[in-house]
């Protein structure tokens, strides 16, 4: 079982973007989902969740630029990303807690240009 990530690209800075990332099953399946990102030579790190209830969570560094939403009927979580900086460029990685595993999609490249 895993989890269908989509998007990802080279854009410039301060471009949009935006990454998807569905999971199997009914929303009542996952409790978390999100990503972790990791940059070059650096340890991954979260990024935004959100969980089943609505609550969300971000990392300070992305907070104010990116919104993570869930689409319930496609159990979809979407993260938008605006006025993204070199500092975003990694390897993002979906997420989801799912009927009590931890679910993982594949790495999905960002690189934002200068």
């Amino acid at each position: 079982v895993q989890l269908q990530a989509s998007g990802g690209g080279l854009v410039q800075a301060g471009d949009s973007l935006t990454l998807s990332c569905t999971a199997p099953g009914s929303r009542l399946s996952v409790n978390r989902m999100g990503w972790y990102r990791q940059a070059p030579g650096k340890q991954r790190e979260s990024v935004a969740f959100i969980w089943n209830g609505g609550s969300i969570e971000y990392a300070d560094s992305v907070k104010g630029r990116f919104t993570i939403s869930r689409d319930n009927d496609k159990n979809t979580a979407h993260l938008e990303m605006r006025n993204v900086k070199p500092g975003d460029t990694g390897l993002y990685y979906c997420y989801a807690r799912w009927l009590s595993r931890d679910l993982w999609g594949r790495g999905t490249q960002v690189t934002v240009s200068s």
